[in-house]
């Protein structure tokens, strides 16, 4: 009964639906993946090759391009750590309250996504340059970001704001305060109900929005490059010196980079969202 029942849904279901075919659908999206990442990744992938084994572990275990991808994922990581506590704040407040120029508010967060990339690094580098509006200051107490590591981390957070603060915010929405008051009835405290009731059932949007905000930070150039100084050994991304590659026609060379960037990254990634899987079966 309960078989016959899902073939008449399903069946109903085909007859009804704006996009007809499976196969039709299914066939689309392999083409339009393929064309848009397989494809481009498998040429990254087979690039690197051309001048053999040996020269691919050479760039690889060069000291500038380790200190390049030390220095990438580090900041990326400490600024998705940062991004994910500070965007829980936004979200909530943004959530639970109700107070003046909160619309307004609301809108500036979305400004990173609009916003480009050098010009938010050239908006950066002028504030916290020796002489801006908060550089001057932190430099009259021996703190210099522009030019430094520090630089770096202030770009990756301002742009991966937005990735935690709009990941957690409809889960927020639409998460009913019924646990909290009853939490708070058998006599729990703030604090008891914050980590045993909150935030397990946050735990899968935290890990989607610090997931977003980390594969974001690791790539990103535009916001970056004009803050950090780019001294080689010091303040240089990996995705800039992909780039001094190919302006010095090293192909295989920046190849080689962007393949160890693509295999940990998707090694992160991958890690981070089986972990999001095992909080959501909780």
């Amino acid at each position: 009964m309960t078989m016959t029942t899902i073939g008449k849904s399903e069946l109903v279901w085909r007859e009804h639906s704006a996009i007809p075919g499976k196969s039709l659908t299914l066939g689309c999206m392999i083409l339009y993946l393929s064309a848009v990442i397989l494809i481009p990744l498998a040429a990254i992938v087979l690039r690197p090759w051309s001048n053999g084994i040996g020269g691919f572990i050479a760039i690889l275990t060069s000291p500038r391009v380790f200190a390049a991808l030390k220095l990438s994922y580090g900041t990326a990581a400490i600024a998705a750590l940062i991004n994910t506590f500070f965007g829980l704040i936004v979200a909530w407040t943004l959530t639970r309250y109700r107070f003046p120029l909160r619309r307004v508010i609301d809108s500036v967060i979305d400004l990173p996504f609009a916003l480009p990339t050098s010009v938010a690094g050239i908006s950066l580098s002028a504030l916290y340059a020796h002489e801006g509006w908060l550089g001057a200051p932190l430099a009259a107490v021996g703190i210099k970001v522009a030019y430094t590591p520090l630089g770096i981390l202030i770009a990756l957070v301002f742009i991966g704001l937005p990735f935690v603060a709009r990941t957690i915010e409809p889960v927020l929405a639409e998460m009913s305060l019924e646990a909290e008051e009853a939490a708070a009835t058998l006599g729990a405290t703030r604090y008891q109900t914050l980590f045993r009731v909150v935030l397990p059932a946050l735990a899968p949007a935290l890990v989607t929005g610090s997931t977003l905000a980390f594969a974001r930070a690791v790539g990103e150039y535009g916001s970056v490059i004009f803050i950090a100084g780019n001294l080689p050994m010091v303040s240089e991304i990996a995705p800039l010196l992909i780039v001094i590659k190919l302006e010095e026609f090293d192909y295989a060379g920046a190849a080689a980079i962007g393949v160890i960037m693509l295999f940990t990254s998707l090694s992160i990634l991958f890690a981070l969202n089986a972990l999001q899987r095992r909080l959501a079966r909780r």
